[in-house]
């Protein structure tokens, strides 16, 4: 089960308390509700992570990680799933955040698109509003639709686990 094998990877609350740089942060990041799996934390993280992949920032994991303590979501998982936009897929999401926000706003740039640093650079005071009005936008739908998909797949699993447990209790008892 992937509760158990991510279970292996979060690091203990005690070993959390040793670290001194966390202190800047308060006693809430030691909370177990911050690094237990359960299924609204887990969801919550979706949320959260998927959100901030689709903005286009320097640090999105900082802020992933600081976003993830009030809003009770898990936070290595927050700040794991920031990483969909990652440098291979990074120029996809921002271009399609982008394309989303073009429609919503309704201005972009009268010249043809050009793949590179140099012409991005050159085109960011017209592209600025499109790109982040797009970016939020997409980020809320994405991180919407992983929420209810995280709840609904967790709850199926928990109803399916029960249903075999059930099935395993009738044959036992005959």
């Amino acid at each position: 089960m992937p509760k158990h094998y991510l279970k292996k990877f979060v690091p203990h609350p005690e070993k959390l308390k040793q670290n001194k740089a966390l202190g800047i942060l308060g006693s809430q990041i030691y909370e177990a509700d911050l690094w237990h799996l359960s299924r609204r934390s887990v969801a919550r993280a979706f949320w959260n992570g998927f959100f901030w992949a689709a903005i286009p920032m320097p640090f999105q994991m900082v802020v992933s990680a600081l976003f993830a303590i009030p809003l009770r979501a898990n936070i290595p998982l927050s700040i794991a799933l920031v990483w969909i936009t990652n440098p291979l897929t990074m120029p996809v999401v921002f271009y399609v955040n982008y394309l989303v926000g073009t429609w919503i706003v309704g201005n972009g740039i009268d010249s043809e698109f050009q793949m590179s640093v140099d012409w991005i650079w050159r085109q960011m005071e017209h592209i600025w509003l499109p790109l982040y009005v797009g970016s939020a936008v997409s980020g809320f739908v994405m991180g919407g639709i992983a929420y209810v998909s995280i709840l609904l797949l967790w709850r199926l699993h928990v109803i399916k686990r029960w249903k075999h447990r059930r099935e395993r209790k009738q044959q036992n008892s005959k």
